[in-house]
């Protein structure tokens, strides 16, 4: 990305108009630099190895969709773990229809495009038509910890206490794990594929918040008190 201003943008450009698809290297740096929260910018989330290989653009139909619900994930999400583990790293966030589906249809660990709606695909609703959106991210401070024995569970645990977060898969290679906002859905599901695979909270199954301190001994606490969690 070249030097710039950046864009605070709610999904609309200078004088109220409605930002297109990029149809240029200059729409789509601009595209890039809207800041979707304190530390994160829509260019983060638009890398995709699938995209590179492959020879595809990845970039938004609706990209003022894209920025609300990405915008959702960073001010809820990412920027609260930023604010108590530090830098969080993207691997894959936002997808094109195009690039996930070459991703599922080429078994890359995509899931179908139909499924992914208001997941890694950010520009479209879900079938109950609600917005959501997910990204695949590593916590660097985690790593050297899950390395020397601390589970997966213990960073699950933590988020599902703090957070408002829709759902979690965590991965066996750096523990990174997917974070999913949705409008509605909240704490639906924490799933594994680190062996052995499987539900450490079902879909929609009741646990209670806050108290599973004990599962994570030695993280810090939430970072400072914020707009969503002004109590902790």
């Amino acid at each position: 990305m070249g030097g710039g201003k950046e864009t605070r943008s709610n999904g609309t450009g200078s004088m109220g108009r409605k930002i297109q698809k990029p149809k240029s290297v200059k729409s789509l740096e601009d595209l890039g630099r809207v800041r979707l929260s304190e530390h994160f910018f829509m260019r983060d989330m638009l890398y995709s190895e699938i995209a590179n290989f492959y020879g595809v653009q990845n970039i938004p139909e609706d990209p003022c969709l894209a920025i609300m619900a990405g915008r959702k994930l960073c001010e809820e999400l990412l920027e609260p773990l930023h604010t108590t583990f530090g830098h969080v790293s993207i691997r894959s966030a936002y997808r094109s229809v195009e690039v996930n589906t070459l991703g599922s249809e080429n078994k890359h660990n995509c899931a179908s495009t139909e499924k992914n709606r208001s997941r890694h695909i950010w520009d479209q609703k879900d079938a109950k038509g609600c917005i959501g959106a997910t990204a695949c991210i590593v916590v660097p401070w985690f790593i050297p910890r899950y390395e020397a024995g601390t589970p997966w569970q213990a960073m699950a645990w933590w988020v599902h206490d703090h957070l408002p977060y829709s759902e979690m898969v965590f991965y066996p290679k750096c523990a990174a794990f997917n974070l999913r906002w949705h409008e509605t859905e909240k704490r639906c599901g924490i799933y594994s594929q680190t062996p052995p695979r499987g539900w450490l909270k079902k879909p929609n199954e009741q646990i209670s918040v806050g108290n599973h301190a004990s599962e994570y001994f030695g993280f810090p606490k939430l970072g400072h008190p914020n707009q969503f969690y002004p109590d902790r």
